[in-house]
């Protein structure tokens, strides 16, 4: 695999036609995106306040048990999570900073939640992603840790706004009502403590024991959600409240606390301090150097690779910026070597940038979950896996060969029309183009069927799609 092609398709999310030879310098392109700010979606997202509207209607319809009322905004809301599915899908499409929407996805899967949970989070996933993740992707990992703890998102997805600490005021008060849910009320939960030390932080073998999960649960009682209440009456025109981030202390739980052999005061400010110093120990760093390296390089990245990605970010404290840039002056992430299975996000993105396509198209909710890949669905907190293990049994190929001729007369139509291809001679699209946003090993017959005119166009762009060379990064 060439430079062009490695800086294409390893670290971004597909090659357009053409591109390949065009691009004179790759690490330096690459290295370009990871200047200035974020990355920008090609939509602005939905207005917060409009957003918090909803979400209490929908809520409020739900307890009044209004059934004409629910449907009508259930389908508001299922309009709602497609636009902001739609916006993030045409952007990887799109963009010109391909390695700077791989990073935001990859910090947006690490940091998962999941639509399928349930109302509340499928509502604010996309929401999530834009407020707490594509903001913080050159900045600190700790800053990006902090505002996904403190996100509607997450607060709802792990359970956090459940949690009430057992010595807090809310627990020692008399209680209203009787059965499960008041008892629920009343309880630690330890969910997000839990996933914050496991997959979020210091990682599974990060030295931390069940005392500390239970800890870190007592000091992040009260961390819970603003504006999702019902809708109080607004004097003089206000907006009603916002979602967002509210410490309750009636909920706390009082003193002081120790997590893995440090100690935090009570309050609000205990939460963030010990986000902050998991974010920053040694174990976070070794746990996500490995997991970087699995992701851009391959199943099994060599050690020294993620060596030099674990001394970058301890030398840093978490600079994303500077671990982005590390990745790429990596030479094993150029070792043609070494290559990773695309995931059906990944191949999907890769097959629509193929053909130069302009957006994601109506259809995409369908065709990634046939592909079990739904943007911000993943089946679990840990998120989706990127290993060829994962991804390539041969129920998912399969789906892969019949979803390529659907996507095939797609791209079909737009290359007929002059998108995304030239003229070949004696008239019909040029498909040359095809093989070049990929490397094709020596004797791979794709580049000769693609110009075999005895084959139909639709047949033979499906057979790029879903031939071997597609499905590798």
């Amino acid at each position: 695999m060439s430079a062009p092609h490695i800086a294409l398709n390893r670290f971004g999310l597909g090659a357009r036609p053409g591109e390949a030879a065009r691009l004179g310098d790759p690490r330096g392109w690459l290295l370009s995106q990871v200047e200035g700010g974020p990355p920008s979606l090609v939509a602005r997202g939905s207005d917060p306040a409009a957003s918090a509207d909803l979400f209490r209607s929908f809520q409020a319809a739900l307890r009044s048990g209004d059934e004409a009322r629910v449907a009508e905004l259930r389908r508001e809301v299922q309009t709602h999570g497609q636009g902001e599915m739609a916006s993030v899908l045409t952007t990887r499409v799109v963009s010109d900073r391909p390695f700077a929407e791989r990073w935001v996805a990859f910090w947006s899967n690490h940091l998962c939640v999941s639509a399928l949970d349930g109302f509340q989070t499928a509502f604010l996933a996309g929401a999530y992603e834009r407020e707490a993740i594509r903001p913080h992707v050159f900045g600190r990992f700790e800053e990006m840790v902090l505002a996904s703890a403190r996100h509607p998102a997450m607060l709802q997805y792990l359970d956090n706004v459940r949690s009430v600490g057992p010595g807090s005021v809310a627990a020692r008060r008399p209680r209203r009502g009787r059965g499960p849910a008041a008892d629920a009320l009343r309880g630690l939960n330890e969910n997000y403590a839990r996933e914050l030390l496991e997959l979020h932080t210091v990682g599974v073998n990060g030295g931390y024991e069940q005392e500390d999960v239970e800890q870190l649960a007592r000091i992040l009682t009260g961390w819970g959600v603003a504006g999702a209440g019902p809708e109080r009456a607004a004097t003089a025109g206000a907006r009603a409240e916002e979602l967002g981030f509210r410490f309750n202390p009636l909920l706390h739980e009082p003193g002081r606390k120790s997590v893995m052999g440090r100690t935090y005061p009570e309050g609000e400010e205990g939460g963030m301090a010990v986000i902050r110093d998991l974010a920053r120990h040694p174990s976070t760093a070794r746990f996500l150097a490995e997991k970087l390296a699995t992701h851009f390089i391959d199943d099994a990245p060599p050690a020294a690779a993620i060596e030099t990605l674990e001394r970058t970010w301890l030398e840093t404290e978490g600079d994303l910026r500077r671990t982005a840039r590390t990745l790429v002056e990596l030479d094993a992430a150029w070792d043609a070597d070494y290559r990773k299975f695309r995931t059906p996000q990944d191949w999907f993105v890769a097959v629509l940038r193929a053909v130069d396509a302009g957006e994601a198209g109506g259809n995409f909710p369908q065709i990634l979950q046939q592909l079990r890949h739904p943007l911000w669905g993943p089946p679990s907190p840990k998120g989706f896996g990127d290993l060829r293990r994962e991804w390539a049994d041969s129920d998912a190929l399969m789906n892969r060969a019949e979803l390529a001729r659907t996507l095939a007369r797609r791209a079909g139509r737009g290359l007929r029309s002059g998108r995304g291809a030239g003229t070949a001679r004696g008239g019909g699209p040029d498909l040359r183009a095809l093989a070049a946003v990929v490397a094709l090993d020596a004797g791979d017959p794709l580049g000769g069927m693609l110009t075999d005119g005895s084959i139909p166009v639709d047949e033979r762009i499906a057979l790029a799609f879903a031939g071997p060379a597609f499905q590798w990064r």
